[in-house]
């Protein structure tokens, strides 16, 4: 079920505590793919997964602001601070625990988020005050995982299968061209590049043309069978 799309009275009537919020981010894609890359694929992903799902589940309104300062170069990119970004998502799992969904998975689509989410699923685990674990769909696809870059294969192709008409197919040569091998500047271990624009010229980071909507397809598939286990495990997990 889909809360947006719900009322009240069947919220209440849900049989269920358990619930997905998918969080993303909007932000430079490259020239190709839109700003809503990381939330519209969070939010395919929260909902291929609920219906994979062989149980009731709660799919909560995405969250579709996230930590992304890096990518402030690039006009339209939104960001918030991190510490700001892990009270809204708390919050939220918290109103989503005082209805009595108290076991909940956040689907992220950003790799920006991780660190924080991570802290924040933590601390509310432990206080007790709800159930929570961070998924990232693009580090759920096997061995396809190793190809995720930014505006890359993995979210390129995923788009295809989900968005198709928001991929401007036009500039796919553009979007290659300008692109970076790999995220950041290496030396001894650390990354010299706080922001991207450090080190790719048009936020582009892997060929894009390398994920095609069947790929896009199998990703989907792929996350979604995850998730759905994820789903299982937390709904089953002893919080005694």
């Amino acid at each position: 079920m889909r809360l947006s799309e719900a009322t009240w009275t069947e919220v209440a009537d849900l049989d269920t505590d358990l619930a997905v919020l998918p969080v993303g981010s909007t932000e430079q894609h490259g020239p190709h793919a839109p700003l809503g890359t990381d939330f519209l694929n969070a939010e395919s992903i929260a909902d291929a997964g609920a219906e994979v799902f062989d149980d009731d589940v709660l799919v909560a309104p995405t969250i579709p602001v996230g930590v992304a300062e890096e990518h402030r170069a690039f006009d339209g990119t939104l960001w918030v601070s991190p510490d700001t970004f892990r009270a809204y998502v708390r919050e939220t799992i918290e109103s989503l625990a005082h209805h009595g969904f108290d076991r909940v998975v956040v689907v992220n689509g950003h790799g920006g988020n991780i660190e924080a989410l991570a802290e924040c699923c933590r601390r509310l685990s432990r206080t007790g005050d709800a159930y929570a674990v961070s998924f990232t769909w693009f580090n759920a696809v096997g061995e396809h995982s190793s190809d995720m870059g930014h505006g890359g294969p993995l979210e390129t192709a995923l788009l295809r299968h989900t968005h198709p008409e928001l991929v401007r197919e036009d500039r796919i040569d553009e979007a290659r061209d300008g692109a970076a091998d790999r995220w950041g500047e290496w030396v001894a271990g650390v990354n010299l590049a706080h922001d991207s624009d450090e080190f790719t010229e048009n936020g582009v980071v892997g060929d894009p043309a390398g994920g095609d909507a069947e790929r896009g397809g199998e990703l989907a598939s792929l996350a979604a069978d995850a998730l759905a286990r994820l789903l299982t495990a937390v709904k089953e997990k002893s919080l005694d």
